[in-house]
C-alpha cells in the first residue's frame, strides 16, 4: 500500500510539473491571430478580443480573455459582445503548438439581432449579374462548429426593421454538437415587456446537417410561465413539445406535432408559415379544451365573487403606449394571409361552456371569411358564419347568427344584460359593424333578425297578476284563483327584431300560454339600458266563476306598457278604459235592439240622439 501511495504521488508531481512547463511554454497569445483568422475565414465576421489571454488549469485547462465582441461585414455595431470569453481546449494538441477547443464559455454576453447588427453590402461592392450562380461560401452562410458552447447570464435584443425592440434576458444556455451536426441545446431565460414577464426552460436537439438548405429542431421540453398586466392573478404557465423544421429554399417554417398546454387549456395539431414578402399561414388544430375564461381577464363573468376576488388580488392593466395604433382597425390582416381549422372538445367563454366547436378561417391579405363556426350550448346549438373585410380604409364586418334552442338567460349574463329574463331561444338574422366586440355591437351595429322562444319566463312583472289585480280593485263582483308566481310565462313567443346603432326594436310580437295571449312591439336601448313596449294582453284563464264580465275579460285584450329602467320596470294598465269600452259597447247593443225592436216608437228621435253621443 505504501509503494502504491508512493507511485501515485510521482505520477502527481509529474503531471503538475508537465503541465506548469507547457503553460509556461506555450504563450495563448500566439493564438489571437490564429483565432481572428478562422472567424473570419469561416464566417466574415470579425472577431476582437481585447487584453492579453491567460491560462486557466483548474478544473478545466482553459484560455481566459477579457471583453470580446463579434461583428458581421459591415454592420455598425456587434452581433456579439461579452464581458469574458473561457476557452476549454485539448491537453494533447498543445504539445505540438495546435489549439483545439473543446468548449467556448460566454458571461455577460449581449447578443444583438437588429438591424445596426446586420450584414450590410459595401456601397462600391460589384453586384454579379442577375441569375448569376452564387458561390459556394456564398450560399453555405455562416457555419457554427464548436462542439460546446455555454453562455451565462447573458441578453439578447430583438428588433424587426423599425418595430419595438424585444430584450431577452438571464439567458443561461447549454449546447454541444458532434462531428455530425447534431447539437443538444438546454435553455432558459426570462423576457420582460409590457409590463409582463416570460420565464421559460427548453430542452432541444437540433439537426444542421443540412444547414442553410435545411434546419430541424425537436423540442422536448418546454416549461413557460407568464403574468403581469392584463392577465389572471395566477398568470399563465404550461408545457409543450413540438417539432420544427426550417426550409430555405421555399423560406417555410414547419411545426408539426404541436402539443401545447396554458393552464388547464391545451392545443395540439401541425401548422406552418411561408415567409414571403407577405407570409401565408396554415394552422390545422384541435383540443381537448379551451378555458378563454381562465387566459383572459376580460372574458371572466361577473359575479360577486370574482368581484370580491378582484378587489383582494387586482391584476395590472396595461400601459398605454402613446404612439400605439388603434387594435381595432384589423389593417394588420392586409400583410398575410391565412387559413385556419380549429376543433375543440370544450370551450368555455364569458361563462359559456360550448361543446363540439368547429371553426374555419381564412383570410386573403384583409378578407377575412369565418366559413363554419359551430358548436353547441347546453341542449342548443349556434352557428356563427360571417366575414371581416379590412381592404378598404373603413372595417365591414357581417354576421349571420343561427341559434336554435339556446338558454337565453345564461347569454345575457355573460354579456352583463340586467334582464332577468329565461327560456330556449332561436334565431336567425344578419348584422352588421365595424368593430368586433360588445361595446361597439350595443352602440353601432345594425341588422334583423327573427326570434322565437319557448318556456319563457320574465321575472319581476306578472302581466295575468297585474291585469287580474287591476280588474278587482275597479269591481268587486269579479274573483280570481290565487297567483303568486312572480313571473310571465309563456310557452312560446314569436318577434321579428331590428338593431340600429343601440336601439332594439321587437315588432311582431306575439306570446301565447295556457292563462294568456298577448301581442305587441316596442323597443329597448342597449347602450341606456331602457325599455318601452307596448302589449295588448288577453287573460284566458285565472278567473273564479263565471259571468259576463269574466267571458268579457277573456276575450278582451288590455293595453299594457312597459318602459323604464331594465333593473326597475315600470308598468301602466289601461282596465277602467277597456272595461268602459266594454260597457259603452253593450248599451249601445242594447240601445240598437230596442230601436229595431220599437222603430215607430215615439221616443226612437230621443234614443237615437243619445245613441250618436255615446
Amino acid at each position: 500500500m505504501k509503494r502504491f501511495l508512493t507511485t501515485l504521488m510521482i505520477l502527481l508531481v509529474v503531471l503538475t510539473a508537465g503541465l506548469s512547463a507547457l503553460v509556461l511554454l506555450v504563450n495563448p497569445n500566439d493564438f489571437r491571430a490564429y483565432m481572428v483568422r478562422q472567424v473570419e475565414s469561416r464566417s466574415g465576421y470579425q472577431l476582437n478580443i481585447e487584453g492579453p489571454l491567460r491560462w486557466h488549469v483548474w478544473p478545466q485547462l482553459s484560455i481566459l480573455s477579457g471583453r470580446m465582441s463579434l461583428t458581421a461585414p459591415g454592420a455598425s455595431q456587434p452581433l456579439l459582445s461579452a464581458d469574458n470569453m473561457r476557452l476549454d481546449v485539448a491537453l494533447m494538441p498543445l504539445i505540438s503548438h495546435q489549439l483545439q477547443v473543446n468548449q467556448v464559455m460566454l458571461k455577460g454576453a449581449v447578443i444583438q439581432l437588429t438591424p445596426q447588427s446586420e450584414e450590410r453590402r459595401p456601397k462600391d461592392a460589384p453586384v454579379g449579374p442577375s441569375g448569376s450562380i452564387p458561390e459556394a461560401d456564398e450560399v453555405r452562410g455562416w457555419s457554427f462548429d464548436i462542439a460546446k458552447l455555454k453562455v451565462v447570464d447573458s441578453v439578447l435584443v430583438f428588433q424587426h426593421d423599425d418595430d419595438e425592440q424585444i430584450t431577452v434576458r438571464n439567458i443561461n444556455l447549454h449546447m454541444e454538437q458532434d462531428d455530425k451536426k447534431q447539437a443538444h441545446i438546454e435553455l432558459s431565460s426570462r423576457i420582460n415587456r409590457d409590463q409582463r414577464d416570460l420565464n421559460l426552460t427548453l430542452v432541444a436537439d437540433l439537426n444542421a446537417a443540412d444547414y442553410p438548405q435545411q434546419l430541424s429542431a425537436t423540442i422536448s421540453k418546454l416549461n413557460y410561465q407568464v403574468q403581469g398586466a392584463d392577465l389572471p392573478v395566477k398568470g399563465i404557465s404550461g408545457t409543450g413539445t413540438v417539432t420544427a423544421r426550417w426550409l430555405e429554399p421555399e423560406r417555410r417554417l414547419e411545426l408539426n406535432q404541436l402539443n401545447l398546454t396554458a393552464n388547464d387549456s391545451d392545443l395540439q395539431g401541425n401548422a406552418n408559415v411561408v415567409l414571403d414578402e407577405k407570409p401565408q399561414w396554415m394552422f390545422d388544430l384541435r383540443a381537448n379544451k379551451l378555458n378563454f375564461d381562465g387566459l383572459i381577464v376580460a372574458n371572466a363573468v361577473t359575479s360577486t365573487q370574482a368581484e370580491q376576488q378582484a378587489q383582494q388580488q387586482p391584476t395590472l392593466p396595461r400601459p398605454v403606449i402613446a404612439a400605439g395604433s388603434d387594435d381595432s382597425s384589423y389593417q394588420n390582416l392586409r400583410g398575410f394571409s391565412a387559413q385556419i381549422n380549429i376543433a375543440a372538445s370544450s370551450v368555455r367563454w364569458r361563462g359559456l361552456d360550448f361543446t363540439d366547436v368547429q371553426s374555419a378561417v381564412t383570410n386573403q391579405y384583409g378578407l377575412l371569411t369565418v366559413s363554419e363556426l359551430t358548436g353547441h350550448l347546453g341542449h342548443g346549438s349556434m352557428s356563427l358564419p360571417g366575414e371581416l373585410d379590412v381592404r378598404n380604409n373603413q372595417s365591414q364586418l357581417t354576421f349571420i347568427p343561427k341559434v336554435d334552442n339556446v338558454e337565453i338567460g345564461q347569454i345575457l349574463t355573460a354579456f352583463d344584460y340586467p334582464i332577468a329574463l329565461t327560456g330556449l331561444l332561436s334565431m336567425e338574422g344578419e348584422f352588421h359593424g365595424d368593430k368586433l366586440n360588445a361595446q361597439a355591437f350595443r352602440r353601432s351595429w345594425e341588422g334583423d333578425a327573427s326570434i322565437t322562444m319557448t318556456h319563457s319566463a320574465m321575472k319581476g312583472l306578472n302581466f295575468q297578476q297585474l291585469i287580474q289585480q287591476a280588474v278587482t280593485r275597479s269591481n268587486s263582483d269579479v274573483k280570481v284563483k290565487d297567483n303568486f308566481d312572480n313571473a310571465t310565462m309563456l310557452d312560446s313567443f314569436s318577434a321579428q327584431a331590428t338593431l340600429d346603432n343601440g336601439e332594439l326594436l321587437l315588432n311582431n310580437m306575439e306570446g301565447q300560454s295556457s292563462v294568456l295571449e298577448l301581442t305587441g312591439q316596442g323597443s329597448l336601448d342597449l347602450v341606456k339600458q331602457l325599455c318601452d313596449t307596448q302589449f295588448n294582453v288577453t287573460v284566458l284563464g285565472g278567473w273564479e266563476g263565471e259571468s259576463k264580465l269574466t267571458d268579457v275579460l277573456k276575450t278582451t285584450p288590455i293595453p299594457l306598457r312597459v318602459y323604464g329602467p331594465w333593473q326597475k320596470l315600470n308598468y301602466s294598465l289601461q282596465v277602467d278604459q277597456v272595461l268602459r269600452k266594454q260597457l259603452q259597447g253593450e248599451v249601445k247593443r242594447r240601445m240598437n235592439d230596442w230601436l229595431d225592436k220599437h222603430k215607430d216608437s215615439s221616443k226612437s228621435k230621443d234614443v237615437k240622439e243619445l245613441l250618436d253621443k255615446l
